[in-house]
């Protein structure tokens, strides 16, 4: 893995304002498009060590996929990811926690999701367990189950659409009469 300081000249640890001081949780003022930048570029690994604040706004924790602008990710099934992060183009099937689309990003494929947050486009079969979130940039197109659904004014949903997951629906039986 690549460390920061051999990209960026050697710093010491201890300053206070060095983004190498993680020990404080400090992250230093006027620099979090650096942050996303060095995320972006060494931590799309998807490694759970990084040590650089993404500023999401979904506070998690565990392994991360980013997949930056301009970059496109095509027929790969992800597994064992808690947060998916497009910010380019993903053409996969996943299986996750939490996906988060940027409002420039797309994701085309199949996605069971606890939690989704739609700022771009969704095209596919998509079922979220907890909570779908589609912002006023965003538009979901497919197959679509979700246990709940909040729409921004703007936000687009299209298509196959249904209120409750597979999962929960299993434990129902249908009884027939007569």
């Amino acid at each position: 893995m690549l460390r920061s300081e051999t990209l960026f000249g050697k710093r010491d640890a201890n300053t206070p304002n060095s983004p190498l001081n993680t020990a404080s949780g400090i992250v230093p003022t006027g620099t979090s498009g650096l942050s996303k930048t060095i995320s972006a570029s060494v931590g799309s690994v998807g490694s759970s060590t990084s040590n650089v604040d993404t500023t999401s706004s979904t506070n998690e924790g565990g392994s991360k996929l980013i997949v930056g602008p301009n970059i496109k990710l095509k027929g790969v099934e992800i597994t064992d990811c808690d947060t998916l992060v497009v910010e380019g183009r993903v053409e996969a099937t996943i299986d996750s926690r939490v996906i988060q689309i940027a409002e420039r990003g797309a994701f085309k494929g199949s996605a069971e999701i606890d939690i989704a947050e739609i700022h771009g486009e969704f095209d596919g079969d998509l079922t979220v367990r907890q909570k779908l979130v589609i912002y006023s940039t965003g538009k979901v197109t497919g197959k679509v189950r979700y246990g709940k659904v909040v729409i921004e004014e703007g936000g687009q949903l299209a298509g196959d659409i249904q209120v409750g997951t597979a999962s929960a629906t299993k434990g129902l039986s249908v009884a027939k009469v007569g």
